[in-house]
Formats: C-alpha cells, sequence, structure tokens
C-alpha cells in the first residue's frame, strides 16, 4: 500500500485519503451524474462476464471514453441501506468516551453514517476488556472456537448481500470486486474451522535421550492481538486476519479505517451471532496517528496492513517491546508474458490483475512485461479489453470498475499519469477521471514507453494505471521484474506450466501465479501469503498465518535418570556414555 492510504501510527500525517477532517468533506462540489445524488440498490444479480464481453446494451459512453454501466431499475438509495438504526446497531461495539466522526461514500462524497471516535484512553480500556474475556476464551476447546468459524462461514454465504453492500458503499469497488472480499473470508473461516485443530494440537518431539526424555510441543495463545486493518479490503482484511487469532484462543482489538468501519462492524456481529464472545473482539476508531500507537502499545502481538513507512514504526513500537508483528505492506507488482504465453488469455487475466478494485489491491499489477515477439498483439486485444470496461456506481453486479477510495488516491493517480506522458509516454487508454460518473471515478488506464525518473514506474500508484514494457529473453524479465525493493506478487504466463513454474521459482516475491494474476496464489488458503523486501514480515494463511497467533511451547519430562552423572558414575564415565549415545543415535539415523 501506498503512503497517501496509511492506516496509521505516530508520524503518519493522516490515516487514509478519505479521512480528512468531516467539515472538508462536507464542503466538496456537489456529484454532476445523474445518479450520484442517489447510489442505486439493486436486487442480487448474476455476476456479469466483462470484462470479457463487449459493452452491455444500454451502457452510455462519454466523450469516447470507458462506457458507463446502467443503473438497475427500483433501485435504492445509499440513506436504504445505512439508516440511523442500522449504524447505531452496529456501532454498539464500539469503545468510545463519547467522541464523534463520520465516514463517507467514495461515489458522492456524502456521510454515509455519524460513528464514535475512540481516545487512547479508549483503547486502554479495550485491552482492558479483551484481556478478561481472552482468559476464558482460551480455555474453550480448539474443536469449539473453531466451530464458531463454521457457523460464521454459513451466515456470511446467506447474508451475502448485507455485506456486499456495505463493502461497495465505503470502498466504491464493483460489486463483483466486492465479492471477492466475500469468498476470501469464507476460504478462511472454512480453511481455519476444519484445519485449526490440527495446526494447535500438541506434537511429540524426539528427546535429547530417546525413551528416557518425552517431549511436547504445546501452542498457547498470545493473548491479544492489536489489528490495524486498512480500507481497501475492509472485510478480508478485518475478519479475514482475525479468524486465525480467535481460534489460536486469542482477543482482538482492531482498529478498522473509519471510513470501512461498518464493514468491520458487520463482519463482528455476525461472528458474534456464531458463538464469538462479545468481548473477546474489541472494536476502536479514530484517527491513525493517534489511535493506532496506542494499540500497538499495549498488544501482545501487532498485525498489521498499510504503506511500508508505516509498517516500519509499527514494527519499531513493536520491537521496543519486544513484541512479535507481521506486516502486509506495499506492492510495485509485475506480470511477465512470455513468448509462447496464449495472448487472449494473458490478455484477459491483465484486465483482472491491473484493475479489479480499480487497481486499490495491494497485490495488483501495476507493471506488465510482454516479449518483444507478441506486444503489439497483446497491446491490442489488452486496450480493447480495458477500454470497454464498464464504469459504474450502483449496488448490483454490472460494472466492471468502480471509484477510488480517496482524494488522495486520485491525485496520485492523476499525478503519476500526468507527469509520464509529458516526459514522453504513450497514453494508450484511459488518463482522465470521470466525475459524469462520480467525484473519484478514473478510467482504468494503461502507459507505453515508460521508463525512470517517471514516479509511475518505480512508486506504488495503488489505483487503476499499468505501465506496459518490452524484454527479449527471459532472463531480462525476471531481472527487471525483480529490480524493485518490493516483492509481494507477481505472475507468470505461458502455455508451458513446467517452464512457468520455474520462471516463478526466480520471482522474488511471496506469491507467484503462474496464468492468473493474483486470485489462484491468494485463494489457496492452505499456502502461505505475505511480502518479502519492503512489502513486509510474517505470513497469512496456512500453518503459519495460525502459528505466527501463538507462542511455541516445549514441555520436556525426564524419566528413569537424569541428564548427569547418576547411579555412581564418575564425570568421566558420565562423559563416556554421552558420547556413545551420541554416535548411536547418528548411526540410527535419529533426527
Amino acid at each position: 500500500m501506498t503512503d497517501s492510504q496509511d492506516t496509521g501510527t505516530a508520524s503518519s500525517a493522516a490515516e487514509a485519503p478519505t479521512e480528512a477532517p468531516a467539515e472538508a468533506r462536507a464542503e466538496a462540489p456537489a456529484q454532476t451524474s445523474p445518479v450520484a445524488a442517489e447510489v442505486p440498490v439493486a436486487a442480487e444479480a448474476p455476476a456479469a462476464t466483462a470484462p470479457d464481453a463487449a459493452p452491455a446494451g444500454g451502457a452510455a459512453e462519454s466523450g469516447g471514453g470507458n462506457p458507463v454501466a446502467p443503473a438497475p431499475a427500483g433501485a435504492r438509495t445509499a440513506a436504504d441501506v445505512v439508516t440511523p438504526e442500522v449504524a447505531a446497531r452496529l456501532t454498539r461495539g464500539v469503545v468510545s468516551g463519547g467522541g464523534r466522526t463520520a465516514n463517507h461514500t467514495p461515489f458522492t462524497g456524502e456521510k454515509l453514517a455519524d460513528l464514535p471516535e475512540s481516545t487512547p484512553e479508549d483503547v486502554a480500556t479495550a485491552f482492558e476488556r479483551a484481556r478478561a474475556a481472552q482468559e476464558r476464551w482460551a480455555k474453550v476447546p480448539v474443536k469449539q472456537r473453531a466451530a464458531v468459524l463454521l457457523r460464521f462461514h454459513d451466515l456470511v454465504l446467506r447474508r451475502q448481500a448485507e455485506v456486499l453492500d456495505l463493502i461497495q458503499l465505503e470502498t466504491g469497488k464493483a460489486r463483483l470486486h466486492a465479492h471477492e472480499e466475500v469468498q476470501a473470508v469464507a476460504v478462511t473461516a472454512r480453511h481455519y474451522g476444519r484445519k485449526a485443530h490440527a495446526y494447535l494440537k500438541p506434537k511429540a518431539r524426539t528427546g535429547v535421550v530417546p525413551t528416557l526424555t518425552k517431549v511436547t510441543e504445546l501452542r498457547q495463545p498470545r493473548g491479544v492481538v492489536g489489528q490495524i486493518a486498512p480500507w481497501n479490503y475492509p472485510f478480508e482484511l478485518s475478519v479475514g486476519d482475525a479468524l486465525p487469532a480467535f481460534v489460536a484462543g486469542n482477543a482482538v482489538v482492531m482498529k478498522p479505517d473509519t471510513e470501512t468501519a461498518l464493514t468491520a462492524l458487520w463482519a463482528r456481529e455476525q461472528l458474534i451471532e456464531a458463538g464469538l464472545p462479545e468481548d473477546v473482539w474489541q472494536v476502536v476508531l479514530g484517527e491513525g496517528p493517534v489511535v493506532g500507537p496506542a494499540v500497538v502499545a499495549h498488544a501482545d502481538y501487532v498485525s498489521f496492513t498499510g504503506s511500508t513507512r508505516t509498517g516500519r514504526e509499527v514494527a519499531q513500537g513493536a520491537a521496543a517491546r519486544l513484541v512479535g508483528v507481521s506486516l502486509e505492506l506495499g506492492g510495485k507488482n509485475a506480470m511477465l508474458v512470455l513468448r509462447d504465453a496464449d495472448v487472449e488469455k494473458a490478455a484477459a487475466g491483465a484486465v483482472r490483475g491491473c484493475f479489479s478494485s480499480a487497481g486499490q489491491l495491494c497485490i495488483s499489477i501495476e507493471r506488465l512485461y510482454v516479449h518483444e515477439s507478441i506486444a503489439d498483439d497483446f497491446l491490442q486485444r489488452f486496450a480493447a479489453r480495458t477500454k470497454a470496461m464498464r464504469l459504474g456506481n450502483a449496488l448490483a453486479y454490472g460494472a466492471d470498475m468502480g471509484s477510488l477510495v480517496g482524494e488522495r488516491q486520485l491525485e496520485t493517480v492523476t499525478r503519476h499519469v500526468e507527469e509520464a506522458v509529458a516526459k514522453g509516454a504513450t497514453l494508450v487508454a484511459g488518463g482522465r477521471p470521470r466525475p459524469d460518473i462520480g467525484p473519484l471515478f478514473y478510467e482504468p488506464t494503461i502507459l507505453d514507453g515508460v521508463e525512470a525518473p517517471m514516479a509511475v514506474c518505480g512508486e506504488e500508484t495503488f489505483g487503476p494505471v499499468v505501465s506496459i514494457y518490452r524484454f527479449r529473453d527471459e532472463d531480462e524479465a525476471v531481472a527487471l521484474a525483480n529490480a524493485t525493493p518490493y516483492g509481494l506478487n507477481s505472475s507468470v504466463w505461458t502455455k508451458d506450466g513446467r517452464r512457468g513454474r520455474a520462471v516463478a521459482a526466480r520471482m522474488r516475491t511471496g506469491t507467484v501465479n503462474v496464468n492468473e494474476s493474483y486470485a489462484a496464489g491468494y485463494g489457496s488458503v492452505q499456502a502461505p501469503m505475505g511480502g518479502m523486501g519492503d512489502s513486509g514480515l510474517g505470513r497469512r494463511h496456512g500453518s503459519e498465518g495460525i502459528l505466527k497467533y501463538t507462542e511455541a511451547q516445549t514441555v520436556a519430562q525426564q524419566r528413569l535418570m537424569p541428564l548427569a552423572p547418576s547411579f555412581g558414575m564418575t564425570d568421566e564415565k558420565y562423559a563416556q556414555l554421552m558420547s556413545r549415545s551420541l554416535r548411536a543415535m547418528k548411526a540410527f539415523r535419529l533426527r
């Protein structure tokens, strides 16, 4: 993630691009789109097949730019979804001494709800409540804790329309992209609901002297996890990261981004209904530089997703207290289209990889390296698909891309594109805002001819912008892709699976997808996901994703005789006995 959408610790200037004072946001210019004043909501409909399909019939063109997905008939407004009663119900769980703040929808800039605001003192209170609850929760058998996750899984799928509305209203993303969060959370809940017992059960280990030393490895919960969650995936990166902490026996004090708090609070409500004790999950809201450091200051372990700059601050704060930390940070992710790739499939995959959630995805593609022999063909197909993408702000399926989340993201995207073009890059598609749809819409953009020192070449944009580069051979492609301090995600496209896996093994990224952009690696939750280099520390998913929330404890029981001279042995006789024993253990291939 970029510094422009920090989730906040001590020296961060702001929590997120939408975390500006409420008064300033209230004075924003009125939206010009005929659908902007009322964000429509429709009944659930089948997911659109675009961007593979041509623009839907009836979609409006705007000056030759991307078409606009038509709003469905009979739609409701944002006010119908986030009523005062809904906001009051969801925010009951926020620990607050009475301060107030608000969140807003990127679709129009209008206020969604009044929210409680927490202080550092409220954070301390939240940790006190969580610690008391955690002691009781840790005594619940693992299988019973896991059953809560499986019930939560069912509630999420049954009530997904509710959370899809909230995700869209709080982030501005298209509904299909919001559904990716539902999928990710359901998969994570199912996985740890089924596998937590195996990950956490006591494990017998070989003792220093077999049969005489009985050793068991236990996994103890860390206590209270402090979690700072970002705005871009407010469902998956809040509860999705908390689920393994809960099933491992921890409590959580979470600071979600204020602008996307309702989504996280909805998840809390469902998890409590599924059986999680209410005090085990505490929520605090407030500005990142105020509340973030307080969370780090009290936590027994810290989970953070956000920018590399703020991640360093979080790590320093945790290190000063000698507590563990996991960090998923920024990325400048690369996609390699090898000479033998299926060009049509690669073009479709590039659209998914570059423009999902308007590019506001830590693992989305911002650098596209294509073999020179197929570059023109690929670019033609990719550009055609990109120009056909439908933009929209309806709470219904049908749009291929939604809005940016805040003014600072729009400013970054605009600056990167305008600077690149001014310095000689070619605009292949997009390259302009779309205020006719909403104040923060920007067309999916392709740049050719990008080179250093253009900012878009090396800086994370975190928006719907991708740069195209050509390469001559695989060694050059791998070197170019790895020439960044980041190492989060990458993608390789080829018809030869073995070749693709061989190239993938040379990539310096935590996940590599062969013939997919990001979903294959991220969705395979038995395998770890995380970053190398400036992209972070630690992993989510798999065994690492749950064991990080535990402390390993070794219990060693010595039987029959001590590990010391006994039965009248001299020191020398004991040393000789142990030397013979060590040789024998090696001969018998003991580990």
